[in-house]
């Protein structure tokens, strides 16, 4: 299992931090090797990426989501991966950002990616084009405040 945790201050308040991450489909945009995010539904995503190489095609479900405060997912189809961002209000001006992700590497190069440390380079590339793209803009693009919680007890699995 490979993994990667990487935390950034952004210079903006929480709120338009959070509401601009879940902008999923404009992911593309500081995302390296993300190719396209369609929003199925509140709790499903489709993504679209390279990985290794090649162009691969998934499916996530949002198991909890708490507006300001954090979102995770993991994969309900294709390789396995998950994670969770959170959100720490610093003052009213800024933000940390916290990414938290792990993901089964498949074949020899995702292997290799792996051992060399590729998935913890991209997670922190990443969130340093997301603080510069919130702080360039200086407003979030859209925002969504719905709460997903996982109730698993409740659902019998």
């Amino acid at each position: 299992m490979a993994k990667a945790e990487h935390a950034v201050d952004v210079n903006a308040p929480v709120r338009q931090v959070y509401n601009q991450w879940t902008q999923f489909e404009l992911f593309p945009q500081f995302m390296d090797g993300v190719e396209q995010v369609t929003q199925l539904s509140d709790k499903r995503l489709h993504w679209k990426a390279k990985v290794g190489g090649k162009t691969q095609e998934w499916d996530a479900e949002i198991t909890e989501q708490l507006p300001d405060q954090r979102i995770a997912w993991r994969s309900i189809s294709g390789d396995m991966n998950a994670g969770v961002v959170t959100f720490h209000r610093l003052s009213d001006s800024a933000t940390r950002v916290m990414l938290q992700l792990e993901y089964e590497p498949q074949g020899a190069v995702e292997s290799a990616g792996a051992a060399l440390g590729f998935l913890d380079r991209q997670v922190k590339g990443d969130l340093d084009r997301f603080k510069d793209l919130i702080e360039r803009q200086g407003n979030a693009t859209g925002g969504w405040r719905g709460t997903i919680e996982d109730h698993p007890e409740l659902s019998g699995q």
